[in-house]
């Protein structure tokens, strides 16, 4: 991932992950590896084993198998100047490669099935270009074939919406050369706004990004709403230093560290 430069490097070390995803090292087309294979296939294992499950409570279910799956920053593979390749590795996941995972393997009952929606999931058209990635959190409902609908407006009176230009910098500067500048309204809720009206309409499986105020970006990191035996939580690749890996972080004490949250629902 590109130099994001101090703020952005001290939202990466509060929040865990850095959601726009940029290009890692250079690596051979893609291959899965043995350890990947086998944890697909005990992953559609028990989703046979679990028929009559919703999208949203399949994503909840499967997603636990990666609990305590290790953190890798920067997964994927590409840049504007180096070809897309589509990576497929479960010994490690970031933030949003562990959210690409979850939401490819609920809809999907064989290996191959899981490749093809991943590819879905992951790029838009289908087509694995650089620029067909979902950089952002809010393409998973703003762009065609989306993954998610936006339902953040719907929670609360008190959402809030803000246009931005994602991927521009305020120095004019983009954080991927590449690709182009999108202007999009985001809306979020304010963390001292998640109240427990909030809380009782969200679901197992919707997926949360972390609202972030820095220019050019929507989220600074994503995870998955659960609730547990001792209350809610963000399911998460964090890469926090008590962490790296995958956790299920009390999600009242998490709001107390970002400045608001952005909830999609998976379709």
């Amino acid at each position: 991932m590109r130099t994001l430069g101090r703020f952005l490097i001290l939202v990466l070390a509060l929040t865990g992950c850095f959601a726009l995803t940029g290009p890692a090292a250079t690596a051979d087309p893609v291959t899965i590896d043995e350890t990947t294979a086998r944890e697909i296939d005990d992953i559609l294992a028990q989703r046979a084993a679990t028929p009559g499950l919703g999208k949203a409570d399949l994503v909840e279910l499967l997603s636990r198998k990666f609990l305590g799956t290790p953190y890798g920053a920067n997964m994927l593979i590409g840049s504007a100047s180096r070809p897309e390749q589509l990576v497929i590795d479960f010994r490690r996941v970031d933030c949003f490669t562990y959210l690409d995972y979850a939401a490819a393997l609920a809809d999907s009952t064989t290996r191959d099935d899981f490749v093809a929606n991943l590819i879905r999931t992951r790029y838009t058209d289908g087509r694995v270009e650089f620029t067909q990635r979902r950089h952002f959190f809010t393409d998973w409902s703003r762009t065609p074939k989306p993954n998610a609908t936006d339902i953040t407006a719907t929670l609360t009176p008190r959402a809030s919406t803000i246009t931005k230009d994602l991927n521009a910098k305020a120095d004019g500067s983009t954080y991927l050369p590449g690709l182009p500048v999108v202007r999009r309204a985001i809306t979020y809720i304010p963390s001292e706004s998640v109240d427990a009206d909030v809380l009782a309409q969200l679901h197992n499986g919707d997926y949360i990004g972390a609202y972030t105020p820095q220019p050019g970006l929507d989220v600074t990191h994503v995870g998955i709403y659960t609730t547990t035996p001792t209350g809610p939580a963000l399911r998460n690749a964090s890469s926090l230093t008590e962490n790296n890996k995958v956790v299920d972080s009390p999600f009242l004490d998490y709001l107390r560290t970002i400045p608001g949250i952005v909830v999609l629902r998976a379709q």
